[in-house]
């Protein structure tokens, strides 16, 4: 908390290890923010499966089945503009509960939809829930996790999103027969209900938002039932120093004209922004939502009826599911460059190849095994470690702000892909759609191996010292953390 707890003692990072029992309720916690991203992952992959029955029922075309699916994201796109001012106002706590709030209604209006316009409004007011929770929940994450388990617990957004989709897919499945997307639509209540319940019983205010609020006593008492008094004392100590310094840094740059969401435009923050804002595009821009939102569509394309295309789509699911399992043990053992550029370099040959499948015309199970493959290299590693990222590279002052628009974004290029997927793939060809896709992984990998720098076990000013480095073309020593004039273990592992 408060940035988490390092290793070693000094001047750049907290003082000790959590007790095993602490990291536990730690877990606990953040399972249940992560709730927030199970909400993301349910709206995302029901929808997939509603569709094949609401475009009969209302009677759809192409373009009004694919606003069906997009116009979420303007919703999203609110609500993740919003989330920063919101949840710095009110509390990460607070503001998670009336993201649950939100989303029930948007279930409630969307379950009970007569028609296209009614539906078209619940998904919107759904979209303002999962977009302010996509924002909110890696701030919250970031901010109540130690160090050494700080890329697991935020990895764990993503795990949720992925048991979202399975769930989602598996509700698809359940009432496949009956036709009945509005039951689809309903369960998704369950889980909003479940967080709001976690908000008001279980979870902790973010320590460090307390901090900034004045509430020091009451942040110091949660960080000492997970370590100690004195541990506590000093954290509380340097948490106000590192406030302190960067309200100075704030003031400097509002003198220069930086006030409010411009400050993300200073010098030292906007290497963070520019790796944090591509990120966000080419993880929709890659393509991997067209698969998500269109799996069944795709699949019954390959010549498979509607309730086959639903359980292949389980499959998927599940397969997305086991690898984010997988990148979330490996997250902080191998590191957050390595697994992003291996993930991108595998997507950019299987979404290849799975355009040339449908080029060419190869058999279903073919074409099935390039998807999985495409599904497994994102999930094991650019899925989940995008928001491990950009719970770690923006500076605290600005973390919740820059959080917030990159998150943005992520939902406007999600947005922009889903609304062109369907009307693009029947102009040129969905294989050849799908070869766009292919070159924006290929662009992605260039520009990971550029400029972003391991983020793994490094502060805040050591992970603005390794992007600055990157971004003006000087070696970025994984030896040497803490930067010139600073001094620091080495720690292994790091890659540059």
């Amino acid at each position: 908390m408060v940035q988490g707890f390092s290793r070693e003692p000094g001047t750049h990072g907290p003082l000790t290890e959590v007790a095993p029992e602490g990291i536990r309720r730690i877990t606990l916690w953040a399972a249940a923010i992560a709730l927030g991203g199970f909400l993301f992952g349910f709206d995302t992959g029901v929808v997939s499966g509603a569709l094949l029955y609401i475009k009969e029922d209302f009677d759809l075309n192409s373009f009004e089945q694919g606003s069906v699916v997009s116009v979420l994201l303007i919703g999203a796109v609110v609500g993740a503009t919003s989330a920063g001012r919101l949840a710095d106002r009110l509390g990460r706590r607070k503001a998670l509960r009336l993201i649950g709030v939100v989303f029930v209604v948007g279930t409630a209006i969307a379950a009970l939809a007569n028609g296209y316009l009614t539906l078209m409004a619940g998904r919107i007011v759904l979209g303002l829930s999962v977009g302010a929770a996509s924002a909110t929940v890696p701030v919250y994450l970031s901010e109540i996790s130690p160090t050494k388990i700080r890329g697991r617990l935020l990895t764990m957004n993503q795990l949720m999103i992925t048991i979202g989709i399975l769930v989602a897919y598996l509700v698809n499945l359940a009432f496949a027969s009956s036709e009945a997307w509005r039951a689809m639509f309903a369960v998704g209540a369950i889980p909003a209900l479940l967080m709001i319940a976690a908000t008001l019983w279980l979870l902790p205010e973010s320590p460090q938002w307390l901090i900034a609020h004045g509430q020091e006593d009451v942040a110091r008492r949660g960080i000492a039932e997970l370590t100690d008094e004195a541990t506590a004392d000093e954290l509380i100590r340097r948490g106000r120093q590192r406030m302190a310094e960067d309200r100075e840094k704030q003031r400097r740059n509002e003198a220069a004209g930086g006030k409010g969401t411009r400050r993300l435009l200073a010098p030292d923050v906007r290497p963070a922004l520019v790796v944090g804002l591509t990120l966000a595009a080419v993880q929709q821009f890659a393509g991997i939502n067209t698969i998500i939102y269109y799996a069944p569509t795709i699949i019954q394309q390959t010549g498979l009826d509607a309730s086959n295309a639903i359980l292949y789509s389980v499959f998927i699911g599940l397969i997305n599911l086991v690898m984010t399992l997988v990148a979330i043990r490996l997250v902080d053992r191998v590191g957050r460059r390595p697994m992003v550029l291996v993930s991108l370099a595998l997507m950019t040959v299987s979404i290849f190849m799975l355009g040339l499948a449908f080029v060419v015309g190869m058999n279903s199970e073919l074409t099935l095994v390039f998807m999985v493959i495409y599904i497994a290299a994102f999930a094991g590693g650019l899925g989940p470690v995008f928001w491990t990222l950009i719970g770690e590279i923006f500076p605290p002052s600005v973390r919740a702000e820059g959080s917030s628009l990159s998150t943005a974004v992520n939902w406007v290029s999600n947005f922009v892909v889903s609304l062109a997927f369907l009307p693009l793939a029947n102009l040129i060809g969905q294989g050849e759609t799908f070869w766009i896709f292919a070159g924006i992984c290929l662009f992605a990998f260039l520009f990971v191996g550029r400029y972003l720098p391991e983020t793994r076990g490094r502060d805040p000013e050591q992970i603005e010292e390794a992007l600055d480095a990157r971004f003006k073309h000087r070696p970025d020593h994984p030896d040497r953390p803490g930067g010139p004039g600073k001094t620091a273990s080495p720690q292994k592992g790091r890659s540059r």
